[in-house]
């Protein structure tokens, strides 16, 4: 259950922050440009807020994505396999004509393979 919420909220976070990435002007710059004094209202004042959104985002998106690692990493659950078709024979005849060697549907397939694995398909020039 926990690693369903972090995974819903690494969606919203990489939403976000695919948001910010594309309102930013594309002057260069990046990430790790320092501040200026100019205030919030000027524009310079709304790339260095983009700026530091962006560095928080990315920051949050990294260490959510390790831990959702370490989370799926160490838990345990037991794997369940799909039973359905055990039991199930093969068909009385194969496409060789052969009977089934085994009790599962793979066997008469395999069967057929090795006998025509035995017979070169071309003959070796000697």
């Amino acid at each position: 259950m926990l690693f369903t919420f972090l995974l819903v909220v690494q969606a919203i976070i990489a939403f976000a922050l695919v948001t910010v990435i594309l309102m930013q002007r594309s002057e260069g710059g990046g990430l790790g440009m320092g501040g200026s004094p100019s205030g919030l209202m000027s524009a310079r004042g709304a790339a260095d807020f983009l700026t530091r959104a962006t560095t928080i985002l990315a920051g949050l998106f990294v260490g959510l994505s390790i831990v959702l690692a370490v989370i799926a990493a160490t838990q345990h659950r037991a794997a369940t396999l799909d039973t359905s078709l055990v039991g199930q024979t093969a068909p009385a005849g194969d496409a060789a004509g052969g009977a089934p060697a085994g009790n599962d549907a793979l066997s008469g397939a395999a069967a057929a393979a090795g006998n025509r694995a035995e017979e070169p398909a071309v003959p070796l020039a000697q």
